[in-house]
């Protein structure tokens, strides 16, 4: 990575300014055009370095107070059909499969939002009717210890 690459990863791992146009601030403080910007984004979003820049949403100030981590025993051979219904979900804001344990079959993940445990419940109920899939978990939070993107690069 060159110097002005390093720069832009330092500017967008803060967050995207809270501004009408968030990557005109961005290419300022990182002292290229709009343009620059936007192209080495779409260059790292075409090799595969980043997925995609967005916002992410504080769930308790917006009203979402109740979370769970659903875990989905999924068979291997479902997993990939399971993900797409499941990550459809509008209350479902990460799904993501894991290596299962013994002891722990579960081997797929989704962060379920709700403004009760009944919301979270009927969601896991629906992506449960959808899939074909019965076997899981909820795992409701009960304390938020930290919410942030992590930090790539530690020479801020």
């Amino acid at each position: 990575m060159d110097e002005t690459q390093r720069r832009i990863v330092r500017a967008i791992q803060a967050g995207l300014p809270l501004t009408e146009r968030p990557f005109d601030a961005i290419a300022d403080e990182v002292g290229i055009s709009v343009d620059d910007l936007l192209a080495q984004l779409a260059a790292w979003k075409a090799d595969g370095t980043i997925r995609r820049l967005g916002a992410f949403l504080r769930h308790r100030q917006a009203g979402y107070s109740v979370n769970a981590m659903g875990a989905w025993n999924v068979p291997d051979d479902r997993v990939e059909s399971f993900g797409r219904t499941a990550s459809g979900m509008r209350s479902v804001s990460h799904c993501y499969q894991r290596p299962r344990f013994e002891g722990f079959p579960y081997n797929l993940y989704t962060m379920i939002h709700g403004r009760s445990r009944e919301e979270c419940e009927q969601t896991a109920r629906t992506i449960s009717q959808e899939t074909g899939i019965t076997e899981y978990e909820l795992l409701y939070t009960t304390a938020e210890y930290k919410k942030s993107s992590p930090e790539y690069s530690a020479d801020t």
